[in-house]
């Protein structure tokens, strides 16, 4: 039977190295990270929510975060699109990505970057509430979403899950 809502779910990458040359865009993934986006990958797969598609950022702490955790549900590396536009995306640009995901599929996958993520989720579900350091979407969080059959509207479950809120 066919769901009648959409899944979509909203990865931030995993926590970054600053402590490199490097520009914003070719930042890698710090230990903590790596060890984070495979633990999200673990998870989605213990609750069978391995999406029908993954697109991420281009940039290396986003393309490295979607590889481990794509790895980690036992997809293929080439499984994975990137889109140009979720770096440095608003609001407007990632509702445009949705607008233009194909119909078939009915789980989706977005790994990124903040603020827009973070707008992304108010927008779509402002009663989710922010960590207790007030922080929505930390590094590695994963956001989860039941939308219409458009992706733009809510009608079921949403919510946020945090890497420290795992089970180590």
């Amino acid at each position: 039977m066919r769901k009648v809502y959409k899944e979509l779910l909203l990865l931030r990458h995993g926590k970054s190295d600053w402590n490199s040359d490097s520009t914003d865009f070719y930042r890698s993934l710090k230990k903590r990270g790596k060890h984070n986006a495979h633990q999200i990958g673990e998870w989605l797969a213990e609750k069978n929510l391995v999406p029908d598609l993954i697109i991420s950022s281009p940039a290396i702490r986003a393309l490295t975060t979607a590889e481990i955790v794509g790895e980690a549900m036992g997809l293929a590396q080439d499984s994975i699109e990137t889109d140009q536009s979720i770096y440095e995306a608003s609001i407007s640009d990632l509702r445009q990505i949705l607008f233009d995901i194909p119909t078939s599929v009915q789980r989706l996958l977005l790994v990124g970057h903040n603020p827009g993520f973070e707008y992304l989720v108010h927008n779509l579900a402002p009663n989710i509430p922010s960590a207790d350091n007030g922080n929505l979407m930390p590094t590695a969080a994963l956001a989860y979403f039941q939308l219409d059959s458009q992706w733009s509207r809510l009608v079921g479950d949403s919510w946020v899950q945090r890497p420290k809120d795992l089970p180590q």
